[in-house]
């Protein structure tokens, strides 16, 4: 859907629906507070206490005049019944869709919940990883974690999310798709997902469960080359990685691979820590927002890294992993190997709302240390390897030993 047809769409919606929350919105105070917890697109936090001027209008008095026309208009002609219809949240949703941002997203109190829920790292759900494409918002499958109640269902990479419990989930943005998957723990959900192998739908019920995401999984290949995967940036990652990279050091590591192939992003916090520990001090990313106000985030050089190392891109190392890849990359400390990464180079805050709800929006841009701004670009590898579908080779990561054996020659 373009821009100008979602957007069009989004006045459709205010139109029809605002009429009957008019006093209740006019009541409603956005407040910005500090707020130490971060997305998974990567976003920082909120720092300053704002609240709405009360005597700001939310609506001209123009179109409040022609929601009450339309709300007499539904009242005494519409065919259906608006019982089961949330007005509220609903016109709510049209206000954000109609910035035109797929980062700029509101959550009700639930959907809320569930998404600081995420950045945790453990969660009830059936577990896989996904990622939606800006430009259609179809949701993909990029991972299945192993053991996860999804492996077992049968679900594949690659599988598109088409509805929930008969529900298509259409334009929603993907946090909204999650929290539709996700529940309690022993109960059922009926997912649909179109696979393109099949050019077909597939249906699956599957019984949620916790599930803890091993974010950082290290192993020892041949010849002291150590394998750290990085599935996303959560609070738990860095514990991981630090286990995980002096587990392999101890074991006599001599060169290390990060791949961060199909790593979505996660919290800005996570990556710096990471990074942090790896390049000399210096900047690691900083922000740059709407009124040229600059914020840096710097290493202090506690324990940069010091063994060749390569990461391991493809499309869809977005975001925090961006974040990682560059900083590595700028300071000299890895060799990229794969294919261009996604290009998301902007930053979103999480401001909750006073009744539990909250709202996403994009800040800001963030740079890399030689000052880029990869939105919309992404990465070059320095070294680009594509895998051929046709065989089960991973060509990318055989590239990776190739490069590193020569090193540590």
């Amino acid at each position: 859907m373009n821009e100008e047809k979602k957007r069009s769409n989004a006045g459709v919606i205010v139109l029809a629906l605002f009429m009957v929350i008019l006093l209740v919105i006019a009541g409603v105070s956005f407040f910005v507070i500090l707020n130490k917890q971060t997305d998974k697109e990567g976003t920082v936090p909120a720092s300053e206490s704002a609240e709405a001027k009360s005597g700001d209008s939310v609506l001209s008095d123009a179109t409040e005049k022609k929601l009450r026309q339309l709300k007499e208009i539904i009242d005494e002609e519409y065919l259906f019944g608006t019982e089961d219809v949330d007005f509220d949240t609903e016109v709510i949703r049209a206000y954000m869709d109609a910035l035109g941002d797929p980062y700029s997203v509101y959550y009700t109190p639930e959907e809320y919940n569930d998404l600081m829920e995420s950045s945790r790292g453990t969660f009830c759900g059936i577990g896989v990883s996904i990622q939606q494409d800006i430009e259609t918002m179809a949701v993909t499958v990029i991972q299945v974690f192993r053991g996860s109640p999804a492996e077992e269902a049968g679900v594949k990479p690659g599988d598109v999310i088409y509805a929930v419990d008969g529900v298509p989930v259409g334009q929603d943005d993907i946090n909204l798709t999650v929290t539709k998957v996700r529940g309690a723990a022993g109960s059922q959900v009926k997912v649909t997902f179109y696979r393109p192998s099949i050019n077909g739908n597939v249906d699956f019920e599957i019984t949620r469960r916790e599930v803890q995401v091993d974010s950082a999984v290290g192993e020892m290949l041949d010849d002291g080359i150590g394998l750290i995967q990085l599935t996303s940036f959560d609070e738990i990652t860095y514990g991981q990685f630090v286990d995980a990279y002096n587990d392999l050091a101890a074991k006599g590591m001599k060169a290390v691979i990060f791949d961060l192939r199909n790593n979505g992003g996660g919290l800005l916090s996570s990556v710096c820590d990471i990074v942090d520990a790896m390049v000399p001090e210096g900047i690691i990313t900083y922000t740059v927002d709407k009124n040229g106000a600059r914020s840096e985030y710097r290493s202090d050089a506690s324990d940069a890294l010091n063994i060749p190392a390569v990461i391991l891109t493809n499309e869809n190392t977005a975001s925090a992993s961006e974040i990682f890849t560059a900083a590595l990359h700028d300071y000299g400390k890895a060799t990229v190997v794969g294919t261009t990464t996604f290009g998301k180079g902007i930053v979103q805050v999480i401001i909750p709302l006073n009744d539990g709800s909250g709202v996403k929006i994009t800040v800001s841009r963030y740079y890399t240390p030689k000052d880029v701004c990869i939105h919309g670009e992404g990465i070059q590898p320095d070294v680009e390897v594509e895998l051929d579908p046709e065989t089960e080779e991973d060509e990318q990561m055989n590239e990776a030993i190739r490069i590193l054996k020569e090193q540590i020659k």
